[in-house]
């Protein structure tokens, strides 16, 4: 039932925006329990919640997306960490109007193999998100990543979304702890938004996305 509403507050949300993405995240294991241990009724429970969301965005021509998140940095609890791993769901639920949110930041954590994993799972991606890393700032800022080649490489393999900037900047317009989220409330307890730039760099930005915690 808390999905279920949560999903129409998340709906209503998009269409107040004209947003035409939601985000369906996947939870966080259990604390005190083993990821091996609940991870098939985890999956079950997802596949289950992610049918149901898709019939009901499919009403209002809107496309739900699968965000997997790294659990070595951000959280060690998350379910969905792996491209590979949401690939397996998307082909489970077997619903066309769900997609791979693929997050750079993400990704170059648990796998790296940037270039393979965009060409392996570019006709699943929905939605870009980058954030430099290890320390989630500006792409333009030190760190592993080479963005220049990763937009070129977008290019080429005709990429015509949004590119979600997700990242905390650095100086004075920081987060610092404890501040509250751009969205609301402690972090995950309401749908956000996100500010997205197409390629080319010329166009406007504007929420592509909105985030929902399953």
């Amino acid at each position: 039932a808390a999905f279920r509403e949560g999903l129409a507050l998340a709906v209503k949300y998009a269409k107040v925006l004209g947003c035409p993405r939601i985000h369906l995240m996947a939870g966080r294991v259990p604390v005190g329990t083993e990821r091996a241990t609940m991870a098939l009724e985890m999956e079950t429970t997802f596949v289950e919640n992610l049918r149901y969301a898709a019939d009901i965005l499919a009403q209002e021509d809107m496309m739900g997306l699968l965000e997997p998140m790294n659990s070595r940095i951000t959280d060690p609890r998350c379910f969905l960490t792996t491209p590979h791993q949401a690939a397996a769901i998307l082909e489970k639920v077997g619903r066309p109007n769900l997609r791979l949110q693929l997050d750079i930041f993400h990704c170059q954590i648990m796998d790296g193999n940037l270039t393979q994993n965009l060409k392996m799972y570019f006709p699943l991606i929905g939605h870009i998100q980058i954030g430099q890393v290890p320390g989630r700032h500006e792409p333009d800022s030190p760190g592993e990543v080479n963005f220049p080649y990763l937009f070129q490489l977008l290019e080429s393999l005709g990429y015509e979304g949004y590119v979600g900037c997700e990242y905390t900047p650095q100086g004075e317009l920081g987060w610092s702890a404890g501040t509250p989220q751009p969205g609301g409330g402690e972090e995950g307890a309401w749908p956000t938004l996100e500010w997205s730039q197409a390629l080319p760099s010329e166009s406007t930005p504007e929420v592509s996305t909105v985030h929902f915690p399953c």
